[in-house]
C-alpha cells in the first residue's frame, strides 16, 4: 500500500481517506483502529467502516446468501445488524467509488450473483458488520482534539494487507513522528 505524504490533524477529511486513532485513544470501539472514511461533510456528518477489527464470525455465519468463507469485521458500534461492504468491482450496480479503484456498497443481488460465479474473494471484497458514524461537526471536534490522524493514503493495495497489521503499517509509512507513535506499546506501564 502507498501513503502520500500529505497527512496531519488540520487536513480536510474527505471521503476515500483514512482515520487512524491516535495511540491514546481508550475507546474500546476504536482503539489503534484505521477507518475508512466512505462519506462526509461537516454539516450532514461522516460514515466511516473500521478495517482492522476482525469479528468473532465469517460472512459465511451470517449470511448463506454468498458463497464466499470471509471474515467479517466490524465496520463500528452503529447498527451492527447491518451489513456493509468495500470491494474492488466498478461495474457492481450502484456501486460509490471512493478511490484508487476501491468502492463502497452497490447491489446485493448483483454482488450475489457475482458470488455464485467465484468472482468475489478476501483479495476484492471485504464485509462490515456495523458502521463508525459521527453526527454534524462531531468528527471536526474529535480532529481538533487530536483523537485522529488523517492520512490520503493510497488504497489500491488495501486487500493485500493482513488487518492486524494495519495500523502499524499505515503509521510506519507515513514517517517521522508517526513512524515513532507506530511502535508505542499498547499498555506503557508495563514497559
Amino acid at each position: 500500500m502507498d501513503f502520500d505524504l500529505n497527512f496531519s490533524q488540520n487536513v480536510a477529511v474527505k471521503k476515500g481517506d483514512l482515520l487512524v486513532a491516535e495511540p491514546f485513544l481508550k475507546d474500546p470501539n476504536f482503539e489503534r483502529s484505521v477507518i475508512l472514511i466512505c462519506e462526509h461533510t461537516d454539516e450532514e456528518g461522516s460514515f466511516g467502516l473500521i478495517l482492522n477489527k476482525q469479528s468473532l464470525v465469517s460472512v459465511e455465519q451470517v449470511t448463506d446468501q454468498l458463497q464466499l468463507n470471509s471474515p467479517l469485521y466490524v465496520g463500528g458500534p452503529v447498527e451492527q445488524n447491518t451489513l456493509y461492504y468495500i470491494h474492488k468491482f466498478k461495474d457492481l450496480d450502484g456501486a460509490l467509488p471512493l478511490k484508487n479503484g476501491l468502492y463502497w456498497g452497490g447491489s446485493y443481488d448483483h454482488l450475489k450473483e457475482l458470488s455464485t460465479t467465484g468472482q468475489v474473494s478476501t483479495e476484492n471484497c471485504r464485509f462490515f458488520m456495523g458502521y463508525s458514524g459521527w453526527g454534524s461537526f462531531q468528527l471536526k471536534g474529535e480532529l481538533e482534539r487530536n483523537s485522529w490522524i488523517v492520512t490520503h493514503a493510497n488504497l489500491s493495495g488495501l486487500f493485500d494487507i493482513d488487518p492486524d497489521k494495519l495500523w502499524k503499517k499505515v503509521l510506519t509509512a507515513m514517517g517521522g513522528k508517526y513512524k515513532v507513535i507506530a511502535n508505542y506499546p499498547m499498555e506503557p506501564r508495563m514497559n
